[in-house]
C-alpha cells in the first residue's frame, strides 16, 4: 500500500493537478464570456437601439497596464523567492537541531531551492522588462493623462 501512494502522490501532483488548474481557468473564462453574452443579449431585447460597442467596452474587463503586469510580477517574484528561502532556512535548522531524516530534509531543500530559483527568475524577468518597456510605459500614462483631461 505504501508504495502505491509513493506512486500515486508524485502523478496527482504531476499530471492531475495542472491538468485541473488549466480546466478550471478555462471553465472561469468561459463561464466570464457566457454571462457577458448574457447581458447584452438581454440588453438588446429590451433596447434594439443600444450601441452594443458602448456596452461591449462598459461590461468588459479591464486591461492590465504595462506597470500593473511588471508590479504582478515583483510581487510574485518576491514572494516565491521569500519562500524558497525560508524553506531552506528552516532546512538549514532542522539539520543543525536534528528532527528531520537526511533524506527529508535533502527533498525539502531542493523544493527550496527550485522555488528560489523560480522566484529569482520572476525578479529578473521583472527587471529586464521594466528596463525595456520603459518607453512604452511612459506613453501609456500620458495617455491616460490625456483620456482624463478630456473627460
Amino acid at each position: 500500500m505504501e508504495n502505491l501512494v509513493a506512486i500515486l502522490v508524485p502523478i496527482a501532483c504531476g499530471c492531475v493537478l495542472p491538468i485541473m488548474i488549466v480546466w478550471l481557468y478555462i471553465r472561469k473564462k468561459m463561464n466570464e464570456t457566457n454571462q457577458r453574452t448574457q447581458i447584452v443579449l438581454a440588453a438588446i431585447e429590451k433596447n434594439p437601439d443600444m450601441d452594443i460597442e458602448e456596452l461591449m467596452k462598459k461590461i468588459s474587463p479591464k486591461k492590465k497596464l504595462l506597470k500593473e503586469k511588471l508590479l504582478a510580477k515583483l510581487l510574485w517574484g518576491s514572494i516565491i523567492t521569500f519562500l524558497g528561502v525560508a524553506l531552506i532556512g528552516f532546512c538549514i535548522v532542522q539539520a543543525l537541531v536534528g528532527g528531520m531524516t537526511t533524506t527529508a530534509l535533502q527533498q525539502f531543500s531542493l523544493f527550496g531551492a527550485v522555488l528560489s530559483g523560480i522566484g529569482i527568475a520572476i525578479l529578473v524577468n521583472y527587471n529586464t522588462g521594466r528596463r525595456m518597456l520603459a518607453k512604452e510605459m511612459e506613453a501609456e500614462e500620458q495617455i491616460l493623462v490625456m483620456q482624463a483631461e478630456s473627460k
